[in-house]
């Protein structure tokens, strides 16, 4: 009697391509959310709050978590769309905390070395107390939660229909 076929790590079963998608989705939500989550947690532990602007990244990454929230839990058009739209703020709001970590960096540079010219500057600033790199998470944070968005499944009904309408003008023979 034949021994029956064993399935394992070796030959697995393949996946629908529609169960990955929603994996690799589900996932990407997740490490949006975590990320946001975590950014504010970092802040607040760094007491990144004694200038206004520095409350800038709080609200981004909140409004980047409720946005990630509501397509992840309710998806539809408007939550995706929305999403793509607060994160497009909090990768701007990025660029800026990149830019003020920079100048302020540069100022204490130029405080504690008046006589040093632009490029040491830069190259000293760029090492200061205020990491340089810090704001890319918000921007990081971002590109993921857009990458989410991707064909996602509520943008489904509009492709469809746009993709219909060349069909449908070629169809129609009344003059224009």
């Amino acid at each position: 009697m034949p021994s029956p076929v064993k399935r394992g790590a070796a030959d697995p079963m393949p996946l629908p391509a529609t169960r990955i998608e929603d994996r690799l989705r589900t996932f990407l939500f997740a490490l949006a959310a975590a990320m946001c989550l975590g950014t504010i947690v970092e802040l607040a532990l760094a007491s990144h709050t004694k200038q206004v602007i520095q409350w800038l990244p709080f609200g981004l990454c909140a409004a980047g978590l409720v946005a990630v929230a509501g397509a992840w839990l309710r998806p539809s058009r408007v939550s995706v769309w929305s999403l793509r739209a607060v994160m497009g703020a909090a990768a701007v709001g990025s660029l800026i905390g990149g830019y003020e970590h920079l100048t302020s960096n540069l100022e204490i540079v130029r405080e504690t070395k008046p006589g040093l010219t632009l490029l040491p500057a830069l190259w000293l600033a760029a090492h200061g107390a205020a990491p340089l790199l810090a704001p890319g998470v918000l921007a990081v944070a971002a590109c993921v939660a857009i990458a989410v968005t991707y064909y996602h499944p509520a943008l489904a009904e509009r492709r469809a229909a746009i993709q219909r309408e060349p069909e449908a003008l070629a169809l129609d023979r009344r003059p224009n």
